[in-house]
């Protein structure tokens, strides 16, 4: 670990030690912060400078040492087994860089074949019960359905069906699910593109509201 890195760490065991707000705090009363500081972050990465992202990127860092220093106080775990379990879970994924056949000539090099391996590691890994099974709920409605429709995909249920099936379920609904379904289907369009539809919308948006204010 690096002397900064390892200041940090001290730094924060001051903290949690000598400063009242700090020391009161918990993973729940943190959580906020947590999404707060990731949406900066992506803030900077849309339409920051480097100086942005770097101060962004360390404030989201703080949020996981706040949460390791917490937890170390607990006997849960520290940073050390969150960067050891991290650092595991590359070696393990990453089979055609870390793995014994990982030579040179046999190594995958196209994205998609990586994330497929990737995504074949993880199945083994954590067997799931459902299609959500391991997908936050709390996402983003575009992100949340990519997802799921990435996962019916990898289940063996061709895009047409999923789509037919949730206009025919939408079909006699009110208008909100209809929507919905208008919504899955561009959704569909934009996975067929390779486009991601949550950034791509969110980044019309950021320009439509710049165009306005500029009135």
């Amino acid at each position: 670990m690096g002397s900064a890195l390892l200041e940090f760490r001290a730094v924060m065991a001051q903290l949690r030690a000598e400063c009242g707000w700090k020391s009161a705090q918990t993973h729940r009363s943190l959580a906020r912060y947590l999404l707060e500081e990731t949406h900066e972050t992506l803030d900077a990465i849309e339409t920051g400078t480097p100086d942005d992202l770097r101060e962004e990127l360390g404030d989201l860092l703080l949020q996981v040492y706040f949460h390791a220093a917490i937890a170390e106080e607990s006997g849960a775990f520290d940073l050390e087994d969150v960067a050891a379990g991290i650092v595991a879970k590359m070696r393990r994924r990453n089979p055609h860089v870390f793995g014994p056949d990982g030579d040179a000539a046999g190594r995958p090099t196209d994205p998609a074949a990586v994330n497929e391996l990737w995504e074949s590691v993880k199945a083994t890994e954590k067997p799931r019960d459902g299609v959500l099974d391991g997908i936050a709920p709390t996402l983003p409605a575009l992100l949340l359905a990519d997802k799921v429709l990435d996962r019916l995909v990898r289940a063996g249920e061709p895009v047409d069906d999923v789509l037919a099936r949730s206009t025919a379920s939408s079909a006699s609904s009110a208008d909100d699910a209809g929507v919905g379904a208008e919504l899955l289907r561009v959704v569909a369009r934009a996975r067929a593109a390779g486009v991601d539809p949550e950034q791509a919308l969110r980044e019309l948006a950021r320009g439509l509201a710049a165009a306005g204010g500029s009135d």
